[in-house]
């Protein structure tokens, strides 16, 4: 199986031409009855080895880890993250394996953390504030080295992670302020998916990966605040509420279907069942809510999976045409 930038690679050097290679995705796009960009692959295994190598990678890692601990806590989440980083310079950049690269840089940000963390203590201010601002250096400088997709949204995170250590310090007792602060950086990090989105509307290259995980970072971000001012996660049902999480679903769904972008929807989807399985057992008086949810949720998805389409091809031409330029392109 070859990915779109190794398709693009062999052109770069003469191996296929750009018409022969357009050619041939016009034809798996035809023979699966989409778009190469409706589909939104993302690279996740490349094969069983992908499986076996981050199986060999966690039992070096984490007993590594427990050795070094046993000497210094510090010690110890040093090491975790030298060692990913090592890992990945065999793994990643070398190979180019998909699953050990997410699992490495997770490893690697997350072992930069708990460093930080370990020498100034997890329970002050300031040191998750110095945590967050040296883990968003740290993805930084390995996107720089291995240029792993999910890195942007990990750094990202962090980042929005940081300001919200910031304004958490300032205002500790303010909690609809850090609420408003989640759903502000939310819609940063959805703005930031679109950049990346809005510079490959044709989905073939890298940055088309890169923006599907800012969808994923964003969604929830957006969301949770949303919910959490609704009371819906802390018990407060009523009909109210569950008129309002629909008419909210829906809105995303629309977004989603302008943005062709499923994750946006699947990230936010279990705060959604969450919710309305809850106001279904409370309300409706059925004690299996969060069945009658699943069943009604799942049965929606894939009938909008299957017409997405011709759905996203009737909602989008509606759109400006300046708008439309910033999207994926629509199937005829």
């Amino acid at each position: 199986m070859y990915t779109d930038e190794e398709l693009d690679l062999a052109i770069k050097k003469g191996v296929f031409s750009s018409a022969s290679v357009d050619a041939f995705r016009d034809l798996v796009a035809a023979s699966k009855g989409s778009l190469s960009a409706d589909e939104e692959n993302v690279r996740l295994v490349g094969g069983f080895n992908d499986i076996f190598i981050v199986i060999a990678c966690a039992l070096l890692l984490f007993s590594a880890l427990w050795v070094m601990q046993s000497v210094h806590d510090s010690l110890g989440y040093g090491v975790f993250a030298a060692l990913a980083w090592g890992l990945s310079e065999v793994f990643v950049r070398r190979r180019k394996m998909a699953l050990p690269a997410i699992v490495l840089l997770l490893a690697f940000v997350g072992g930069v953390f708990a460093f930080v963390g370990s020498i100034f203590g997890s329970q002050s201010s300031i040191a998750v504030i110095l945590a967050t601002s040296l883990s968003t250096v740290a993805a930084y400088v390995h996107w720089r080295r291995f240029n792993v997709p999910i890195t942007v949204a990990v750094g990202t995170g962090a980042a929005l992670a940081m300001l919200g250590a910031v304004m958490l310090s300032i205002f500790p007792q303010s909690e609809a302020l850090l609420l408003t602060t989640f759903f502000v950086c939310g819609c940063l990090a959805f703005a930031f998916a679109m950049y990346w989105d809005a510079g490959d509307t044709r989905r073939t290259t890298r940055k088309s990966d890169v923006a599907f995980w800012l969808h994923l970072l964003s969604a929830p971000l957006i969301i949770h605040p949303i919910f959490s001012r609704l009371g819906v996660l802390e018990g407060y049902e009523s009909l109210t509420n569950m008129a309002m999480i629909v008419v909210l679903y829906l809105l995303m769904t629309v977004v989603s279907l302008a943005i062709d972008r499923r994750a946006f929807m699947v990230s936010s989807l279990m705060y959604v069942i969450y919710a309305l399985s809850s106001l279904l057992e409370n309300y409706g008086g059925i004690g299996y809510g969060f069945a009658v949810t699943g069943v009604v949720m799942g049965a929606s998805l894939l009938l909008l999976s299957a017409y997405w389409q011709a759905v996203r091809a009737w909602f989008v031409k509606k759109l400006p045409e300046f708008v439309r330029g910033y999207l994926p392109a629509i199937r005829e």
